[in-house]
C-alpha cells in the first residue's frame, strides 16, 4: 500500500486560516461508508443521524498554551521552543527552534525569567530536552507567556486563544487540538443529550505527529507517534451498555477513535485504563470500537486520512475529498466537518 495512494490537490484558498464566528455553523459532508452517497448538510443537523441510546465519544484533553519565544541567556538570540510532552518531573520534550543555537546547559529565559530552560539533551529535528525552572504552578505560567501552537498550515493570528479548545476541554495535556470537536456548541451538546444521547468523554493527549506526513513509501514502514490516553471506568461502563443494547458509538475525532479502537485490540470489552498507545489505522484495519465517525477533512498523505480510509473505503474517501473540493468546504484544522455513518 502507498503512501501516494491518499494524495489529492488541495487550492490553497480552501485551507481555512480562522474559525468561523459561530462554532456550529460549518457544513457537514455525510458520507454512507457502505454505498459512497454523499449528503451535504450543516453541523448542527448531525443530532438528525443519532438516536437514543446511542453514544457521543469526545476527547476532553486541553491544548497547552505550549508556543514559547524567548532568548538565550548568553547571547540573547531568539529561540522558540514548542513544549510536546513531559517526560520526568520539569523535563520537558520540546521542538526548538532554531536548534543549531543550542547546546548542552544553554539557559534559554521567557517573560523576564518568569520561566527558563536548561537544555539537558539535543536530539534529532530539532528535538530537544530541556528542564523548566520556575516558580508556582507551570500551567498558571504556561497561560501568562505561551501561546497557541497552532499547525504550520495556518498563517493567521488567532484572535481568541480559546477558539483552539473544544467547549468542554478538561485536561491539560495536548500539543494541537482535537479539532472534529471545535464544532461542538454547549447548546448542541445540550440537544444532543436531551434526545437520550450519552456524551461519553474520553482523554487523548494529542501530540504533533499528528500533522505529520507519511514519509516513507510503503504505508506499512510508518513509525506511529506515541499518545496518552484515558478511559475510565464511568465512560467504559457506558459505552459497554450502549453497546450491550445495540446503540451505536459516535466517536467524535480520529483521537476519540484512537482511544476505543486501542483499548478493543487489548480487551473483549470496553476496560478503564491510562496507557498509551502507537496505533496505526490504515485500509485493512477491522474497528471493534466504533461504528460512526464526525471527523474534519485531513491532509494528503497523513495517518488521518488513512485512518478515515479503513473506516469507509479509499474510493469512497476520495471521492467525497473532490465532492467537497468542487463544494468550496472549509479543509484542516478550522475547517468544515465530515460525518462517516453506516
Amino acid at each position: 500500500m502507498r503512501t501516494d495512494d491518499f494524495d489529492y490537490d488541495l487550492p490553497e484558498e480552501l485551507i481555512a486560516q480562522t474559525p468561523l464566528k459561530d462554532r456550529s455553523a460549518s457544513k457537514l459532508l455525510v458520507l454512507h461508508k457502505k454505498t459512497g452517497v454523499i449528503e451535504h448538510r450543516h453541523f448542527t443537523d448531525i443530532i438528525d443521524y443519532m438516536h437514543p441510546g446511542d453514544a457521543l465519544v469526545i476527547n476532553d484533553s486541553k491544548v497547552i498554551p505550549a508556543r514559547l519565544i524567548g532568548e538565550k541567556e548568553d547571547t540573547a538570540a531568539v529561540i522558540e521552543l514548542l513544549l510536546l510532552h513531559p517526560i520526568e518531573g520539569d523535563v520537558w520534550e520540546v521542538l526548538a527552534k532554531p536548534q543549531k543555537r543550542l547546546h548542552e546547559k544553554t539557559i534559554i529565559s521567557f517573560g523576564d525569567g518568569l520561566l527558563k530552560a536548561e537544555v539537558e539533551q539535543i536530539l534529532n529535528d530539532g528535538i530537544t530536552h530541556v528542564r523548566l525552572i520556575y516558580e508556582g504552578i507551570l500551567m498558571e505560567v504556561l497561560e501568562r507567556l505561551g501561546s497557541m501552537p497552532l499547525p504550520p498550515y495556518i498563517h493567521k493570528t488567532l484572535a481568541d486563544q480559546d477558539r483552539y479548545q473544544t467547549v468542554y476541554a478538561k485536561l491539560y495535556g495536548s500539543a494541537a487540538a482535537p479539532t472534529a470537536g471545535l464544532h461542538f456548541t454547549k447548546e448542541l451538546l445540550q440537544q444532543i443529550e436531551d434526545r437520550g444521547i450519552k456524551i461519553v468523554p474520553v482523554t487523548l493527549h494529542v501530540g504533533l505527529g499528528t500533522f505529520r506526513p507519511v514519509s516513507v513509501e510503503d504505508v506499512r514502514q510508518h513509525d506511529m507517534h506515541e499518545e496518552a490516553y484515558i478511559l475510565s471506568s464511568k465512560s467504559a461502563d457506558i459505552l459497554n451498555e450502549v453497546r450491550a443494547h445495540g446503540g451505536k458509538i459516535f466517536a467524535v475525532g480520529t483521537t476519540s477513535t484512537r482511544v476505543l479502537e486501542s483499548n478493543r485490540a487489548k480487551y473483549d470489552a470496553f476496560t478503564p485504563e491510562v496507557s498509551t498507545t502507537k496505533i496505526f489505522i490504515y485500509p485493512g484495519f477491522k474497528f471493534q470500537g466504533i461504528d460512526n465517525l464526525i471527523t474534519n477533512f485531513h491532509l494528503p498523505k497523513s495517518t488521518l486520512i488513512m485512518l478515515v480510509s479503513a473506516l469507509a473505503g479509499k474510493e469512497h474517501i476520495m471521492e467525497a475529498y473532490a465532492e467537497a473540493i468542487k463544494h468550496h468546504y472549509r479543509f484542516f484544522s478550522f475547517g468544515d466537518a465530515m460525518l462517516i455513518i453506516d
